[in-house]
């Protein structure tokens, strides 16, 4: 009895730490799926934060802030804008799970109605290692077209090389 005392005072502790308060059990139905998107956003942090220990980063920025608060989509591409994480939230902005653009390169997401132009834009950005801000038509998996507003910057280790882009993404109206 006192064993299982020790696991429950134990698991409060670990749970305050992360911010997430128990649900009454009636609450579930209601409460569930919050719960699960909050879970994802704290799995999404953990590889977010490994992935920059890994690549020693200078800094993880706003990512954080960025899933909670703001419920933007991050991706993270490699130099070579391969893509190498995206948050679980992209799919229900556009369709696409992680695994299926890991590996992929972000224009997946345009078709004809992008803008050359807010590509150029992005393009040049990034060739110059700088960040950028744009609001451009992306297409869902589907082929449906939807604005997309993307936040986008170099990401420096720790020896100021550029070892990954971070894109910070909503569908705006």
């Amino acid at each position: 009895m006192n064993e299982m005392q020790n696991f429950d005072n134990a698991a409060s502790k670990f749970y305050k730490k992360l911010g997430i308060n128990t649900l009454p059990l009636l609450s579930w139905d209601i409460s569930g799926s919050h719960y699960q998107k909050v879970c994802g956003f704290y799995n999404d942090l953990a590889d977010f934060s490994a992935l920059a220990e890994n690549n020693k980063w200078e800094t993880t920025k706003d990512i954080e802030n960025a899933l909670m608060k703001e419920g933007q989509i991050v991706l993270v591409t490699d130099a070579d804008l391969n893509i190498v994480k995206a948050s679980h939230n992209i799919f229900g902005m556009n369709g696409y799970s992680q695994e299926e653009v890991v590996g992929l390169k972000p224009n997946i997401f345009q078709g004809p109605e992008t803008c050359t132009q807010t590509k150029s834009y992005i393009s040049k950005a990034i060739q110059e290692k700088k960040s950028f801000e744009a609001t451009l038509v992306n297409y869902r998996k589907d082929g449906s077209p939807y604005k997309c507003w993307i936040k986008g910057e170099p990401v420096f280790n720790t020896r100021g090389k550029v070892v990954n882009f971070i894109a910070y993404e909503r569908e705006v109206a």
